[in-house]
């Protein structure tokens, strides 16, 4: 896997911690397990586009008032929508 701030080959798919601000900027939450590419050549850790755009469709599509301060990522995404997909995403 290549990485996508230095182009080393060395990156590897990982897990970590991930803090989000909730779409109505009420709080932000602490995300565990998160995937996420990291790359020993540079340090640089990060989520692709593909899971930051996932993250936000699911907390924009579910009732963050019942969110823990800290949850899964795999619990995250196992909340019920309030709404089947995200409509204002054109």
């Amino acid at each position: 896997m290549d990485c996508q701030w230095c182009n080393s080959d060395q990156a590897a798919e990982t897990t970590g911690t991930v803090y989000w601000e909730l779409p109505d900027g009420s709080r932000a939450i602490e995300i565990t397990e998160t995937p996420a590419i990291s790359c020993p050549a540079c340090g640089m850790t990060c989520q692709s586009d593909e899971l930051v755009s996932e993250i936000e469709d699911q907390l924009f599509l579910i009732d963050t008032k019942t969110l823990p301060k800290t949850l899964t990522f795999q619990d995250l995404m196992a909340q019920p929508r309030l709404l089947k997909r995200n409509y204002f995403k054109f």
